[in-house]
This record gives structure tokens, C-alpha cells and sequence, in this order.
């Protein structure tokens, strides 16, 4: 069964935009929150809160629920806070995010640091809501779990790697650990959160979800190491090339690009299958499906 995704995502991500201006007052300490405002509204796909959302609806038709929509607005205002530290100059030095400046360009460095560490720290705030609205056990859950994957076990470790490795070969098995860690834990991240968000999912679906996750993180990379070379600036919305010319360690580096093209389709059927391997309903897995697909064929 397969799912008009346009349709599907709109009312999701009309939710996901309005909790996340709803939570960023512009009106705070010396500006910070424009900035704030400026790093998470209005761009970007969206894809670890989708993944959120369409977990939730999967396992449990829970997609309207607080819990998921609040594990979606965390997720990414950690993606979004580590793209504002990226594009520092003391990280990748980029310029150009979704099409825009960056938020060191348009604000200044210190004020970018800022904004990055607050909206890290405002992601732990949606994750626990003060009423009733979502259980002690789903918020702790929450909280392990985007607190691992964004942590020096995952995301920040990856960017760790990413740094130390500049200029040097590393193995397929030395670069998918790097990606594992940097970009594929908060994919899997959002995947796991939106199965916490419904209590009693069976440990066989968790973990075959588990797998897809895993295989998703993974092919998002090595799509986006092949759209470094093929795309330009303007379609990327940031500054192609920047990979090559940096000397990283890429999947295209170590591949080629028509070895990579066909790596990043591999993984897309391992994450298929993973669904598969859940034995939850085909209606219920369309929307998962559906983003996989988007992932291995995007042009940004």
C-alpha cells in the first residue's frame, strides 16, 4: 500500500512548525531568540520529526499525540543547534545553510554559539512538559534515548571523528562508524522516540525497527556525500563540493560514485525489509516507506 506523501506530511509538518514558533519567543535576553528562530524556522526537510511522527502512527496511531509531537519539536532543534556549531568556523567554516547565511554570518559567532546551546538545552524542555499531558515513563524514556544519540556516543562523537579525520583514508568500516555515530544515531534516534511515545510495542518490532533506523541513517549519508559532487550550491542549499575540498573522508572518496549510488540503494532495501521484518500492517508502515524513498531519491 503506498501513500501520497505530500498529504500525508503537510498536517504533520503544520503541527511540527507551529509547536516549534510556539516554543522560541523572539522576544528574549540580548536577541538570542531571533537567532534561535532564525536557525530552526522556516527550511530544512524535516525528516527526523516525520520519522517521529510516522513511527508513532505505526506502532500505535499516536501521531496527534503530545508525547510524539514533542519528541518531534526535540529532535530537531538538536539537529538544528548542531547545524548552527557545524557551520562554525572552527568546524566546516560554511557560509550557506538552506539556502541562507548561516547563523554565524547573520548573527555573529558568539551569538551562534549561543543560540546552538540554547536550543540544545529547549529540546530537554519539549521533551518534559509540566502537565499531565505526557507520562513520566515516556518522558524518561525520551530523554535517554535523544540524550545517548546526540551525546559523545553518538552525534557529537561523530563530529569528533569527522574533525580528526580531515586529510586522511579512513576503512568502509572506520567511515560508517564515523556516519553511524554523526548522522545515523539521530535518525535511529527518531525512530526509537517515536516507538517510546506508545507504551507496549513488542521487543520484535522494536527491534526491526531498530534495523531500519539503522540502515536509514546510514543511506541518508552516503546519498548525501553523492549530492556533494552531483548537486550545486543553489539546489543543496549549502555550498557543494565543501567535502572534496576540505579533504573529508566520504563515501564517494571511497567508493566512486557509481559504487556509492548503488550502496545507498542497498541500504534503502535493508530498510524495507526491516519494515517488512515488523509484521505491523501495510497501511501503517506506508508513510515510513514512503520517507525512505524520499531519502534515497532527494536532490538536497
Amino acid at each position: 500500500m503506498s501513500v501520497d506523501l505530500k498529504a500525508w506530511m503537510q498536517p504533520h509538518l503544520d503541527k511540527v512548525e507551529q509547536a516549534l514558533s510556539a516554543g522560541i519567543a523572539a522576544q528574549s535576553p540580548a536577541a538570542l531568540g531571533q537567532a534561535m528562530r532564525y536557525a530552526v524556522l522556516d527550511g530544512g526537510k524535516r525528516l527526523r520529526p516525520l520519522l517521529v511522527l510516522a513511527t508513532a502512527e505505526a506502532v500505535g496511531n499516536e501521531a496527534s499525540s503530545a508525547a510524539a509531537l514533542n519528541a518531534a519539536c526535540a529532535i530537531e532543534l538538536i539537529h538544528a543547534y548542531s547545524l548552527v556549531h557545524d557551520d562554525m568556523p572552527c568546524m566546516d567554516n560554511d557560509v550557506l545553510r538552506r539556502g541562507k547565511p548561516t547563523v554565524h554570518v547573520q548573527f555573529g559567532e558568539a551569538q551562534a554559539l549561543l543560540a546552538g546551546d540554547a536550543l540544545q538545552t529547549l529540546a530537554f524542555e519539549f521533551l518534559t512538559p509540566q502537565d499531565a499531558s505526557v507520562s513520566a515513563a515516556v518522558q524518561a524514556a525520551c530523554v535517554g534515548l535523544l540524550a545517548r544519540a546526540s551525546g559523545y556516543q553518538g552525534m557529537a562523537g561523530g563530529q569528533a571523528i569527522d574533525l580528526a579525520s580531515v586529510g586522511q583514508r579512513l576503512s568502509e568500516d572506520q567511515l560508517r562508524q564515523m556516519h553511524r555515530l554523526k548522522t545515523g544515531a539521530l535518525l535511529l534516534c527518531s525512530v526509537q522516540m517515536g516507538a517510546a511515545c506508545v507504551p507496549g510495542v513488542a521487543e520484535t518490532v522494536q527491534a526491526a525497527l531498530m534495523r531500519f533506523g539503522e540502515a536509514l541513517g546510514l543511506a541518508f549519508q552516503v546519498v548525501d556525500d553523492v549530492l556533494d559532487v552531483t548537486a550545486d550550491s543553489a539546489t543543496l542549499g549549502k555550498t557543494a563540493g565543501k567535502d572534496e575540498a576540505a579533504d573529508k573522508p566520504t563515501y564517494v572518496a571511497l567508493m566512486g560514485l557509481d559504487a556509492a549510488k548503488a550502496y545507498a540503494d542497498a541500504l534503502a532495501a535493508q530498510a524495507m525489509q526491516a519494515l517488512a521484518d515488523t509484521g505491523l500492517p501495510d497501511h501503517r508502515l506506508a508513510a515510513l516507506r514512503a520517507l525512505t524513498a524520499m531519502v534515497v531519491e532527494r536532490n538536497n
